[in-house]
């Protein structure tokens, strides 16, 4: 991989982590276009998702300062609520990353089928959005857990974390913007404890020359950030005004192609 590959699939994992179009699925397109080998691959994408959580907490910066601060009380509050539902929402993802490691890091093969299909899916999830309108209703620990559940299922290279989780708690009548940001820092903890793990991996036994180089995985991850605190607050202007539709049509179409492309 050159630093112009990890450039562009930096800024492809940066834009597409925060809209509803699947960062995974849209590496695993950039991945075949650019003729990336996938077995090289998944160190760069681990560096690439850290990359866009830093993003997330810089975006949220206030937000998670005001949790932290209520979590130094020892009475039940808001920030022991919302910490609560987290971890709760954490659960079906670790069982899946505990349990399935092996056979979801198979998934990433390049299988444009695959891709394609989990890409029709998130399409489908984003236009039902369109029919369930927001009831302003409490995030409560049901929804944390399915929107939980939801995430769990966008580890298929395709399927958007952020579509998946939004789409589910809008369906469930919940408020938007309460939505949004739930659905941005339930994804923290375990990106970022995947990541320091792989990486803790690659410094113990580093992958062969073949691998991405340091100063690739810099460039990737400096693009991945960038274009992630960009796109990260656009995503919560996009929910805010209901305009998700926009991106099933998109996710229509981009999974056809892909789908088509191995097909034909």
């Amino acid at each position: 991989m050159t630093w112009l590959e990890a450039l562009v699939l930096g800024l492809i994992q940066g834009l597409t982590e925060f809209l509803p179009v699947s960062s995974s699925g849209h590496l695993e397109i950039g991945s075949v276009l650019l003729h990336i080998e996938a077995s090289n691959n998944l160190l760069f994408t681990v560096i690439v998702h850290a990359a866009t959580a830093l993003s997330t907490v810089v975006v949220f910066r206030r937000d998670i300062a005001q949790l932290l601060v209520g979590l130094r009380d020892p009475i039940w509050n808001e920030s022991w609520s919302f910490s609560s539902k987290i971890v709760l929402s954490m659960i079906p993802v670790g069982i899946v990353g505990v349990f399935f490691e092996n056979e979801v890091e198979a998934l990433f093969t390049g299988n444009m089928v695959l891709v394609g299909s989990a890409l029709l899916l998130t399409s489908v999830l984003l236009f039902f959005t369109h029919f369930r309108k927001s009831h302003g209703k409490e995030l409560g620990f049901l929804a944390a857990f399915l929107m939980g559940m939801a995430q769990a299922a966008a580890v298929l290279p395709g399927v958007s974390r952020s579509g998946a989780t939004i789409a589910t708690g809008l369906m469930l009548g919940c408020d938007k913007s309460k939505v949004t940001k739930f659905s941005f820092l339930m994804v923290l903890i375990p990106i970022l404890g995947a990541s320091l793990l792989k990486i803790k991996d690659y410094v113990e036994a580093p992958v062969v020359s073949s691998g991405p180089s340091f100063g690739v995985l810099l460039v990737g991850f400096l693009s991945a950030f960038i274009a992630g605190y960009l796109a990260c607050q656009w995503m919560v202007a996009i929910v805010r005004k209901g305009k998700l539709t926009y991106f099933a049509v998109y996710c229509l179409l981009i999974g056809l192609i892909a789908i088509s492309s191995q097909l034909l």
